[in-house]
């Protein structure tokens, strides 16, 4: 949920310019039922510096925004920026141009290899069972997708395919995964290609989303060992992830709870924090972002609404020494006239129980400040990122 459009938009992303995610939203108050007092109260309005009809700033509260470092607006990188990321610029390309090393590295490892021919374009299967092309369902040249028959090959089997793929190609993302269910011939039969550079499976159509859905997403430059998540647990601090955190953030030691409805990601948070055991508790909430994609004002805004109630529990559970910080990875303007992520600032809502004062952390240059700022409130540091816990404690 962004609050305005990056300054380097009209260079990166010209399709972005002009986009607000939360004031869209709000200035829609007349049409729907907007309910946001809870971001209100923390300094939303104060973040963007305006006010908006009946949405005024807050007169006690402890806000700021940040800005992406990371190319473009992705979940994947977003989160692994918050969780401490200097993020590295990747190249966007097909898998025919490094298709001849990726299928000599698979070989010198152990597995078989055929190619399958579309239109004049290959696509690898490995071990008749697990099938690497070109992401087709993001932008091109973002991402290889490592798909498999997860019945047969086993996700383990996916994941070590993934991540030879992964040592060879420069993309985002290389995308691991498979589902039940579903056969080699499923998915070899939804193989199509796209502007004659790129072949891949529809996944959607292969069905490998249905049955007991597995997934790794394996980043470009990210370092795992340099994120705030796996130094807690260097310190025996708990992490817990819920939503789309739990499939993106890496910690063998985390709790993960991998789902995506909103009432059940807040209410498996809600639970924890009843039990008053000292974490990291990093959640995503993705019912918003998924309105954002489908263009649909009306549904961001109930997804939204509702978000606005649970934040209300989560704050009324907080203790003395809690801090909750409430932010997002990147914008999704319904509004824009597209259906992808728009690449704005990002608020950054703070609150700790009976706050009484007005707090402007001011513009952050990374997201990863946050991840640095937990490393901080744990007595601990990493490497990248500056901590504004200093600022929140004045």
């Amino acid at each position: 949920m962004g609050i305005g459009a990056m300054d380097d938009v009209q260079l990166l992303r010209p399709q972005d310019v002009g986009s607000n995610t939360f004031l869209s939203l709000i200035k829609q108050y007349q049409k729907y039922d907007v309910k946001v007092d809870q971001f209100i109260d923390m300094g939303i309005m104060n973040a963007m510096d305006l006010e908006y009809g009946p949405f005024k700033k807050s007169k006690q509260a402890i806000f700021g925004s940040s800005k992406l470092k990371h190319f473009g607006a992705d979940s994947y990188f977003g989160h692994q920026e918050i969780a401490g990321t200097d993020p590295k610029k990747p190249i966007f390309h097909n898998l025919e141009s490094f298709i001849d090393e990726i299928e000599a590295s698979l070989i010198e490892a152990g597995h078989s290899v055929t190619r399958i021919t579309r239109d004049g374009l290959d696509l690898l299967k490995v071990n008749n069972l697990i099938c690497v092309g070109d992401n087709m369902e993001t932008d091109l040249g973002q991402a290889i997708n490592v798909v498999g028959d997860l019945d047969h090959a086993g996700i383990e089997m996916i994941k070590e395919v993934g991540h030879i793929v992964r040592r060879i190609v420069k993309v985002p993302r290389v995308i691991a995964f498979g589902g039940s269910n579903v056969s080699i011939e499923d998915i070899e039969s939804a193989i199509f290609t796209q502007e004659g550079k790129y072949i891949g499976v529809d996944a959607p159509k292969s069905g490998v989303y249905k049955n007991n859905y597995h997934v790794e997403h394996i980043g470009f430059g990210v370092d795992a060992m340099k994120q705030v998540p796996i130094k807690l647990e260097t310190k025996h601090i708990q992490n817990y992830f819920y939503g789309k955190v739990s499939n993106v953030i890496q910690s063998d030691l985390a709790i993960r709870y991998d789902v995506v409805d909103t009432d059940e990601t807040f209410n498996f948070l809600i639970s924890d924090l009843e039990k008053e055991q000292t974490g990291f508790y990093f959640l995503n909430i993705q019912e918003t972002d998924l309105a954002g994609h489908a263009e649909n004002s009306e549904r961001y805004i109930d997804r939204l609404n509702l978000s606005n109630t649970y934040l209300k529990k989560i704050r009324e559970l907080l203790h003395t020494d809690d801090i909750l910080l409430v932010m997002a990875d990147h914008g999704n303007d319904p509004t824009i006239g597209h259906s992808k992520h728009t690449r704005e600032y990002v608020p950054i809502l703070i609150d700790i129980k009976n706050n009484d004062k007005l707090v402007d952390i001011g513009v952050r240059e990374t997201m990863a400040d946050v991840g640095q700022t937990v490393a901080d409130f744990f007595g601990t540091e990493i490497e990248f990122g500056t901590s504004f816990l200093s600022k929140i404690k004045e």
